[in-house]
C-alpha cells in the first residue's frame, strides 16, 4: 500500500511503529486521539487490516433477542430499562421467546444475540430454560447471550460463582458472550453514566472466566459521552492486557453514545457523534487492539453509510442483518433495524471489499439454494 503522506507530525513516529509492527503505548494511544490528521489514522489503520485480512470483510445473518426490559438499575446512559410498572415495560414468556426468534425472517439465522435487563423477579432458571429452549427448536444456531453485567447480577440472586453460573448456561446451550456493559471502565466515568452496573474489573473477571471455559467473547467501548482520551486508551489496554492472557475476544466494537431519551441526554443537552469521531474510534482500536483479530463497525449505531467508510479505516466486519435491535433505538438511533444480506453485500462489494459471510467463531458460511454450512 502506497503511504500517502502524513500531515501531523507527531504522528510519524507511532507510524514508523506501526510499519514496523510494534506495540503502541498509552501515549501513543493518546497521540492517535488528539490528532486531527483523520486520513493518516485512516491508512494507518487500513495498512494493519489489509495486512491482517486482505479485502475479506465479514458480516453474519443474525436476529437480536431482548426477552425483558425490566431492570433493577437506572443507568444514566440507558434508555432500555424499565421499572416493572412503567410504561412499556415488559418481560417474554418463554414460549413467546420462542416464537419472536424464529419469525418474521426468511434466511437462516446462524446466531442469537441475547441480552436483556436485570429482572428484580425473575428467576434463574428463567435463563437457563431459555437458552435450552432455543437450542432445541434451533439447534444450528449459535447463542451468543448474556452480558456480563447480567451474568454477575445472577451470580448476585442465587449466590453461585460466576463460573458456576457459566457452567449452567453453558450446559443449557450457550456458545459465547456478547462484550455489553463495559461502557468505559474508568472508575469516575462510571460512577456518573452507569453508577448501578458492576466495575471493571467484574466485568473483565468474567471474560476471563468464560474464555477459561472454552466460551469465546466480544469486547465493547462506549464513547461520545463524558470520557477523555486518557479514559479510551486505558480502556482499550485493559482490554489487551485480558487479551493477552486468554486470546478469548474475537472482536471489539467501538459503541456510539446516544444520547436521546437517556437521564444523561435529559440531563445536558449532549451533541450526537460525528462521522469524524466514529471513523476515529475505529481506527484508533484497530491500532491498538494489535491482537485482536477482528474490529467492528457496528451499523446500527454510526449509520450503515459511516459503517461502510470505517471498512476502509481498520474494521473488517461490518457485522449482521440484526433484526429488530431495541437498546440503541430505544436510545434514539434513526438507523433501519434490519438488513438483508444483499444490501449489506452491497455496503461491502461498493467499499471495493470482498464480503464473506461468516459465523459467530468467523468461520466461513457457505451457502446454497437449499442448505447453509459452516466450513469448520
Amino acid at each position: 500500500m502506497k503511504d500517502p503522506g502524513i500531515e501531523d507530525a507527531a504522528l510519524r513516529p507511532i507510524a514508523e511503529k506501526v510499519r514496523a509492527g510494534e506495540r503502541l503505548s498509552f501515549e501513543d494511544g493518546v497521540g492517535l486521539y488528539r490528532s486531527h490528521d483523520l486520513l493518516a489514522l485512516g491508512w494507518l489503520a487500513h495498512y494493519v487490516r489489509h495486512k491482517r485480512h486482505g479485502d475479506r470483510t465479514y458480516f453474519n445473518v443474525n436476529r437480536h433477542l431482548n426477552p425483558t426490559n425490566v431492570c433493577v438499575a437506572s443507568c444514566k446512559l440507558c434508555a432500555f430499562g424499565r421499572k416493572p410498572d412503567a410504561p412499556g415495560a415488559y418481560t417474554m414468556a418463554l414460549e413467546e421467546a420462542f416464537r419472536v426468534a424464529g419469525e418474521n425472517w426468511s434466511e437462516a439465522v446462524t446466531e442469537f444475540h441475547i441480552v436483556g435487563g436485570l429482572h428484580p423477579d425473575l428467576p434463574f432458571q428463567y435463563y437457563v430454560d431459555l437458552l435450552r429452549g432455543l437450542k432445541e427448536r434451533f439447534p444450528q444456531v449459535h447463542l451468543k447471550a448474556f452480558t456480563a453485567v447480567e451474568i454477575a447480577y445472577y451470580s448476585h440472586i442465587t449466590q453461585l460463582s460466576i463460573r458456576e453460573i457459566l457452567e449452567r448456561l453453558k450446559a443449557a446451550g450457550l456458545d459465547s458472550l456478547p462484550g455489553g456493559g463495559a461502557e468505559i471502565f474508568a472508575p469516575a466515568v462510571r460512577r456518573v453514566i452507569c453508577d448501578h452496573k458492576i466495575g471493571a474489573y467484574t466485568w473483565l473477571k468474567v471474560h476471563r472466566i468464560a474464555h477459561e471455559m472454552g466460551l469465546a467473547s466480544t469486547a465493547t467501548m462506549l464513547y461520545g459521552h463524558i470520557e477523555s482520551a486518557e479514559d479510551r486508551v486505558d480502556h482499550l489496554l485493559q482490554l489487551r492486557a485480558l487479551q493477552d492472557e486468554t486470546g478469548g475476544f474475537r472482536t471489539f466494537i467501538p459503541l456510539a453514545f446516544h444520547p436521546a431519551n437517556t437521564e444523561l441526554g435529559r440531563r445536558v443537552p449532549w451533541p450526537e457523534t460525528t462521522g469524524f469521531m466514529d471513523l476515529k474510534n475505529i481506527a484508533v482500536a484497530r491500532l491498538l487492539l494489535d491482537n485482536f483479530p477482528h474490529i467492528k463497525a457496528y451499523w446500527i449505531m454510526m449509520t450503515p453509510r459511516v459503517a461502510q467508510v470505517a471498512l476502509r479505516f481498520g474494521a473488517n466486519d461490518l457485522d449482521g442483518t440484526v433484526v429488530e435491535e431495541k437498546i440503541y433505538h430505544d436510545a434514539g438511533a434513526k438507523t433501519p433495524q434490519t438488513m438483508t444480506r444483499q444490501q449489506i453485500i452491497r455496503l461491502i462489494h461498493e467499499a471495493g471489499l470482498e464480503p464473506m459471510e461468516r459465523d459467530t467463531l468467523y468461520r466461513p458460511v457457505i451457502r446454497t439454494e437449499t442448505s447453509v454450512a459452516v466450513q469448520v
